[in-house]
């Protein structure tokens, strides 16, 4: 067999060969192979059948191949080379046995069927184990055997054509078992189950998966365990059923894991033992891979599965990659079984924490009863018994509301717990049911008439009595009218009941705020919230409508609900007539439990607290506030959607502070922008703007955002806490808290405030005397004029000391050593000091005129140098009034004095040390521009006279020009003079020699 395949180059065709003509390759070969040695002789020779099938072969680009004679000479086209691969020329002229020798007793049958000329043969899919590249190799083919007559008849030979369908059917293969392993694995609910099932899948494709081992790591990830096996009985192979993988193995899944990346394993039968699977073939694999299982997620596990390799497929690059298609496909079951295992955990802790904070509330709220009773008790007794004590009464009744609303809500507690443990012991009783509608629907109506809103009762007559419990009922009704009215604030709220055939039909309709449409779904869930609901309060436990629901589905009822933004909102309860729906034990049945039911006047008694307060209730605090108000500067806001809190903190603070209280936060922004308060006491749950919302719109405002804010919230704990500070607040106060610390913390914050403006003073004040200077220093660097620059000191200084007048005194001696000029003036005109002699040197002014350092008297008239010096012994009379004295020499760099800065003020005590630090600065600023100026006009004296130097230069050289001038006409004319004369005196010697004389 030759593997040279290179072109042949034919001599010139013949023409009895034209039948070979073009071919490509084939047809080169064909035309110049020594045909005379084969069975088929010169090809010239070759029957006329022959020679057309041939023709008919070389032409077409279908991969055809032709067997002639007995032996079945080997022909075959271009097409065909890849099909014969290695084989190629060397299977030309070849007998077709010798050609495929491997597949023989394949072929051979169908061969010799078609060589007899009566019928063909034809295959699809054929497996046959060709070696056309060296080695066994599965090929898949579609053909046919199709007899070729002879020129006599008889049959001659055979023609096939071919296509090859390895790569379809090897990979539909492939696809089949993929699809298995995700029909198969997906519903596992155990790691382990998903890894048995994976592993069962993989016999669907047993060629290229002969057999298959699955190992997975544990926790540590030092051991794999074998888990699950495919197509292998690990009890008659050398496979262990774990591998330690900190020592070295055979079976390198250590380093499978690490690289991620599968590693081949030769020579298995010698690691693995004689006996291995062959799977779908007829021998067993010599090879096999080692795969990577890699964990998904924080919890996956790590394994790897090791395969048995086809032993007619090269472990190439299509190979591997399915493999790792199986690999992943079966870590991702794991990862999913183990997400259902994990999610499954969690649900039954879930479940058992939810089962034990249900009995959590079912114990405290009985732990809470009796204490409340204790309570409600002797308050009632109290209230009986207080007399003519307003105030008291006020205070007790103030508590007893609380009380019994703590006790309503303690009952809802226990009721829902009851119901979630299943622990509800109802009684239905036939009862009237319009009738006990109606009166409990009437506990609303002064209420509602107060609010200005309109209650309508349409309860029908009940041709017959329900079963209902009367206890479960009056919660019902009671909850849905007080949802009712704490969403409305105009209109009306309807109470309908109405029966049909089977059901009484009990219809909650309100015209109030409505419900989002997004928002009706969860409506009914305990402790959900509408978020941004606009209503009376934001107080509730959350469980009023999630409760209501499980007492009509106890009754064997529903409850719907119909809602439209800014329209309003119907609920409508269902409750089926009869008995037969109800569990027949518990009709009329006596109470297992002591009742939960509350009277309708708590209800009552807290909705008419999310009323606005009292006409009477303000008129007392405008009261109290004008009456304590009186001489208090301190204003405090506070917001707060309880009446009764609101009440009770604005009682507590009216005695030391004015106190305005409104019910929300949109209220409370709205009055902290008509009128600015020191302090913002605020509560963080409120309707329309909640307390957050309230402290982020104060500190956006830059007016407002310096206004001290402590929030008092019932959100107790370190994140709570921690939430409220970092949402602006200054401090954080948890309901209950006592009145002495509510006192203490308003007082601190008030007094960090007064600190807080202080400094803020302070530090503007600051602000305003650099931005002073810095403009005082670049008028100074900028200005070179004497009297402006000192100007713009005096200016400066006086408004930073504070002064109501400044000047300067410019240094100029008399004979006497007491005359000094006034330079500058600021705070007053100049004539106020035109009437009145210069300073002396007394000893008031003398210090500074000498140089020794500033002065400064908060008031100079006291000062013992003070009118020591005649003739006036202090001020002239008509002088400007000077109580507060501030004076600085001003010394030159050469420690020159160049004179002074004098500040008065006529009130005492103006001058502070700062005063005289500032004014330090500013004589240092004053000796610079002055010092400036000064060598601005020296230098200025200086280019001028040099100016008048260079002008006279000037003209004394225009004098020497001109003289030059005049001196040079006057030689040039002596000059043409003297030659005139002399032309004259040779024309005189020449006419004397002609004359002869």
């Amino acid at each position: 067999m030759s593997d040279n395949s290179s072109a042949v180059t034919s001599p010139p065709l013949q023409p009895e060969l034209d039948f070979l003509s073009g071919g490509g390759e084939m047809g080169a070969l064909m035309r110049s192979h020594d045909w005379t040695a084969s069975p088929l002789g010169p090809a010239h020779q070759w029957p006329q059948s022959l020679k057309t099938a041939v023709r008919i072969m070389l032409l077409s680009r279908q991969p055809i191949w032709i067997g002639w004679g007995d032996a079945l000479v080997y022909l075959y086209n271009d097409s065909y080379k890849s099909i014969i691969g290695g084989k190629h020329p060397w299977a030309l002229g070849k007998p077709t046995a010798d050609v495929w020798r491997e597949i023989w007793a394949d072929i051979g049958p169908m061969l010799a069927t078609a060589m007899t000329g009566h019928e063909g043969t034809y295959v699809e899919e054929q497996l046959l184990i060709m070696e056309r590249n060296g080695y066994p190799e599965e090929t898949y083919y579609t053909f046919s055997y199709t007899p070729i007559p002879d020129d006599d008849g008889t049959p001659g030979g055979i023609i096939c054509a071919n296509t090859e369908d390895t790569q379809r059917v090897i990979g539909e293969r492939q696809l089949a078992l993929l699809r298995e392993l995700a029909t198969t694995s997906s519903d596992a609910r155990t790691w382990w189950d998903a890894c048995e099932r994976g592993a069962a899948a993989l016999r669907v494709n047993a060629f290229d998966l002969p057999f298959a081992l699955l190992y997975m790591t544990g926790p540590d990830g030092d051991v794999a365990e074998l888990v699950a096996t495919s197509g292998i009985d690990v009890g008659q192979s050398n496979f262990p059923t774990t591998i330690d993988l900190t020592e070295g193995s055979v079976w390198p899944i250590e380093q499978a894991l690490r690289c991620q990346y599968p590693v081949f394993v030769a020579d298995l039968s010698g690691k693995a033992g004689p006996d291995i699977p062959a799977g779908k073939w007829r021998v067993p694999p010599t090879d096999a891979a080692v795969i990577p299982v890699m964990p998904t997620g924080e919890t996956g596990r790590a394994g790897a599965l090791i395969i048995g390799l086809n032993p007619y497929r090269l472990f190439d690059d299509a190979y591997r990659s399915f493999l790792q298609l199986v690999a992943g496909q079966i870590a991702g079951s794991i990862a999913n079984a183990q997400a259902y295992e994990e999610e499954r955990r969690r649900s039954e802790a879930l479940a058992e924490l939810d089962r034990a904070k249900t009995t959590f509330f079912s114990n405290v709220s009985h732990e809470f009863r009796t204490p409340l009773t204790l309570m409600l008790g002797p308050l009632e007794e109290a209230l009986a018994d207080v007399g003519e004590d307003p105030e008291t009464q006020a205070r007790l009744e103030v508590v007893h509301r609380n009380g019994m609303r703590l006790l309503k809500l303690v009952n809802s507690l226990l009721d829902f717990s009851r119901i979630e443990a299943g622990r509800t012991k109802a009684s239905f009783e036939p009862t009237d049911l319009s009738t006990m509608t109606a009166e409990l629907a009437s506990n609303f109506r002064s209420l509602t008439e107060k609010a200005g809103l309109k209650l309508v009762l349409e309860c029908a007559p009940s041709p017959e009595r329900v079963f209902v419990d009367r206890d479960m009922w009056e919660k019902i009704v009671l909850n849905l009218l007080s949802n009712a009215f704490k969403f409305t604030f105009e209109g009306k709220i309807r109470v309908g009941l109405t029966y049909d055939d089977k059901a009484a039909l009990l219809v909650v309709e309100d015209s109030g705020t409505g419900i989002p449409a997004s928002e009706l779904p969860r409506l009914f869930e305990r402790f959900h919230r509408v978020e941004g609901a606009k209503g009376r309060s934001f107080e509730g436990s959350g469980i009023g409508l999630a409760l209501v629901q499980e007492l009509v589905k106890l009754h064997g009822g529903t409850i719907d609900v119909t809602s439209e933004e800014g329209r309003g909102t119907a609920f409508t309860v269902t409750i089926p007539k009869g008995s037969q729906h109800l569990p027949q034990d518990r009709l009329q049945a006596g109470r297992a439990f002591a009742s939960t039911a509350v009277q309708a006047g708590a209800f009552v008694d807290e909705a008419l607290k999310w009323l606005p307060d009292q006409p009477e209730n303000d008129e007392a605090s405008e009261d109290a506030t004008t009456t304590t108000g009186l001489g208090l500067h301190q204003r405090i806001l506070l917001a707060d959607d309880n009446a009764d809190m609101r009440d009770y903190v604005r009682r507590l603070l009216s005695a030391d502070y004015e106190v305005e209280t409104v019910n929300d936060g949109q209220a409370a922004l709205e009055a902290i922008r008509a009128r600015r308060p020191d302090l913002v006491l605020s509560d963080v749950m409120m309707p329309r703007l909640d307390g957050f919302g309230l402290i982020q719109a104060i500190r956006r405002e830059p007016e407002l955002a310096d206004i001290p804010i402590i929030v008092l919230s019932a959100r107790a704990g370190e994140e709570a806490r921690v939430e409220g500070l970092s949402a602006g607040a200054d401090d954080y106060l948890v309901k209950p808290f006592s009145a002495r610390e509510l006192a203490a913390r308003v007082a601190a914050a008030l007094a960090m405030m007064k600190v807080r403006r202080e400094m803020g003073e302070r530090l503007r004040e600051e602000a305003r005397s650099l931005e002073t200077l810095n403009r005082v220093g670049s008028v100074i660097a900028a200005e070179l004029d004497l009297d402006q620059a000192v100007q713009a000191v005096t200016d400066a200084a006086t408004e930073l000391t504070g002064a109501q007048f400044g000047s300067f005194f410019y240094n100029v001696l008399d004979d006497k050593g007491e005359s000094y000029m006034l330079y500058t003036l600021s705070g007053v005109p100049r004539e106020a000091f035109s009437s009145f002699p210069m300073p002396r040197n007394t000893a008031v002014f003398g210090p500074t005129f000498a140089g020794e350092g500033i002065v400064r008297s908060d008031d100079i008239t006291k000062d013992p140098r003070y009118g020591k010096n005649a003739p006036h012994h202090g001020m002239p009379k008509g002088h400007l009034p000077v109580c507060s004295y501030l004076a600085a020499p001003v010394i030159s760099r050469s420690g020159e004095v160049l004179g002074g800065l004098f500040f008065g003020h006529s009130e005492p005590g103006i001058f502070t040390e700062r005063a005289e630090r500032l004014l330090s600065g500013i004589a240092a600023q004053a000796t610079i521009a002055i010092d400036n100026a000064r060598l601005y006009k020296a230098a200025q004296k200086e280019i001028a006279e040099r100016v008048r130097t260079e002008e006279a230069l000037r003209k004394s050289e225009a004098r020497l020009s001109h003289l030059n001038e005049n001196l040079e006409a006057t030689v040039a004319e002596r000059t043409q003079e003297r030659d005139r004369t002399w032309n004259l005196s040779r024309d005189l010697l020449g006419v004397a020699d002609r004359h002869g004389v």
